[in-house]
């Protein structure tokens, strides 16, 4: 009998779940009915923020985020080159133009020195960014701290990418509570929590807010105290910008608020297979990830590091586990070496930190229902790959 595959991230679907999503199902909405609001105020109060704006995708909500700041033609967005593609292109959406600043060795994270270092140069070439979008790679938050004194000394928006980071935490307050413009979170089934597909942005500012909901809705309000001319009557609405059909459904809003109710219980268990994982993977030639001292990760991903001399033999290593049905996988292939983005003047060597890393990470399987026994395959797999590596 073969093994059956372990994948790198996987939800986690309870009767409840199920039960949300059919009464749903058989409700009288099966959009735009009163779920969503629900499911916003929800992540809205989690997040500690005045507002959510639910969407189809965080891709989506990060669109709309970087239009509701105003983000257009001749204006600079910098990211992270460890990240999705995602982070990137919702600027490119805009058309801006796109930059990157490279991470910190320990945390993965966009690194604040090296970010300090370019805005002065930036300074003095009058090329600020107007957004800095950094990226809490696998839950892990940013200095956000940091990130937010900088950007009051040099006068651009943040947006957070917290695609991996719901229920993470920066210094005791939730992630997208204070330091930022925008917070942006992802319900992709991989993620902490899911809604099938789906996406949420938070924010404290009341404009941006509503211009995120307007964007997200295809511009147009039934808003009767927003509208720009008298309503002839009720059945009247108003295109005021141009949008998109970004919505969110209910039938995810309605996995998402029974989701919600699990949250804690969800990152309490993947600290507790973050725990196993430093216990099973003693000994071995990996660098571990860890946690700031001001960092309350919600785990989204385990990455390790192979140490310099294994990085030949990476691929091999990665073909093995898979072979061992362990859905290892890499996070992330940096986003300036891209075909698309090396024709737009990028190119290896230009972020050495994020290059380094990428040569010789794994991620490896994290997800609440992952068993003690499975993670006691997945760190024997590891350590057999590694042993056949060092003999090749």
């Amino acid at each position: 009998m073969s093994k059956a595959f372990i994948p790198y991230g996987r939800q986690s679907i309870s009767a409840a779940d199920v039960e949300a999503v059919c009464e749903a199902l058989t409700s009288d909405y099966l959009t735009q009915g009163p779920l969503v609001p629900e499911f916003e105020n929800s992540v809205a109060e989690l997040s500690q923020c005045k507002y959510a704006i639910a969407a189809n995708s965080a891709t989506s909500a990060l669109h709309v985020a970087c239009l509701a700041l105003g983000v257009g033609p001749g204006d600079l967005v910098w990211t992270t080159p460890n990240t999705f593609i995602a982070s990137a292109n919702c600027a490119l959406y805009c058309d801006a133009q796109v930059d990157f600043v490279d991470i910190d060795p320990q945390t993965y994270n966009l690194c604040p020195i090296q970010l300090k270092e370019k805005l002065e140069l930036a300074k003095f070439q009058n090329r600020l960014p107007k957004v800095v979008i950094p990226v809490h790679f696998g839950g892990h938050p940013c200095d956000m701290r940091a990130l937010h004194e900088l950007s009051k000394e040099y006068g651009f928006y943040i947006i957070e990418d917290a695609s991996h980071a719901i229920g993470a935490k920066f210094k005791g307050q939730p992630v997208g509570s204070r330091y930022s413009d925008i917070c942006v979170f992802s319900f992709h089934p991989v993620k902490v929590m899911t809604t099938a597909e789906g996406g949420m942005a938070v924010t404290n500012k009341e404009p941006l807010a509503d211009a995120m909901r307007l964007l997200v809705h295809q511009g147009v309000t039934k808003n009767k105290r927003e509208f720009q001319t008298r309503s002839p009557g009720d059945w009247y609405y108003e295109q005021q910008d141009l949008g998109f059909n970004y919505r969110m459904t209910e039938l995810q809003a309605a996995l998402g608020i029974s989701q919600l109710k699990r949250l804690n219980q969800f990152i309490e268990k993947r600290r507790e297979r973050v725990q196993n994982y430093y216990k099973l993977l003693q000994g071995l030639p990996i660098q571990l990830p860890s946690e700031a001292d001001y960092a309350f990760s919600s785990w989204h991903l385990f990455p390790i590091v192979l140490f310099e001399a294994l990085e030949p033999q990476r691929a091999l290593i990665f073909q093995y586990l898979r072979e061992q049905q362990i859905g290892t996988q890499v996070h992330y292939i940096p986003v300036h070496t891209q075909p698309f983005y090396q024709e737009k003047g990028f190119a290896w060597g230009d972020f050495p930190q994020s290059e380094e890393y990428y040569q010789r990470c794994l991620s490896l399987p994290l997800y609440p229902d992952l068993t003690y026994e499975e993670q006691v395959y997945v760190a024997n797999a590891l350590r057999e790959a590694i042993d056949r590596a060092f003999v090749a």
